[in-house]
């Protein structure tokens, strides 16, 4: 989660023109997921919601095997992730509390599909100022072959050579 210091996101052309982090952490955290579920969809990865609870904001989605998780930070543990989001949100909203929900893939980009689950209400990626899909993929790309990364990790925790 990034909370920005000024409200961007009633302002398409500012909101389009920030850094990339600050891009995919605060509005547009979907759309990253949906292009990393896209490329790597073979590796076992699912949509999480960070719901806050009632009466507090912060909302992020994320991608989880159950052990990694990606967002706009890059690669790291769901614990890591989660642990550095609830701090954070604490830091600005004492007693600040979520749940996690999963969410299906096709959800992500239909504005139409989000509106059913109760309290998600997500942006597709042509309403923003420009197609956000492209620049999600090109985020992603900076992060490299992940699938190697994530293949190795996990060929490294069931090797027998460690016994």
């Amino acid at each position: 989660m990034f909370f920005p210091k000024i409200n961007v996101k009633a302002d398409p052309v500012r909101r389009w023109h920030r850094p990339d982090r600050h891009f995919f952490a605060n509005g547009a955290c979907q759309v990253l997921a949906f292009a990393f579920l896209e490329r790597y969809s073979d590796l076992g990865f699912h949509a999480r919601w960070i719901k806050p609870a009632t009466g507090y904001t912060g909302n992020h989605i994320f991608v989880s095997d159950g052990r990694h998780a990606f967002d706009y930070h890059g690669l790291t543990t769901e614990a890591q992730l989660l642990s550095f989001a609830f701090r954070r949100a604490r830091r600005f909203f004492p007693g600040w509390d979520a749940t996690l929900v999963d969410l299906p893939t096709a959800v992500l980009i239909s504005e139409q599909r989000s509106r059913q689950i109760e309290g998600l209400w997500l942006r597709e990626p042509g309403q923003f100022l420009h197609d956000a899909m492209p620049r999600a993929q090109a985020f992603l790309d900076k992060f490299g072959n992940l699938r190697n990364r994530l293949l190795t990790a996990s060929a490294s925790c069931t090797s027998h050579d460690t016994e």
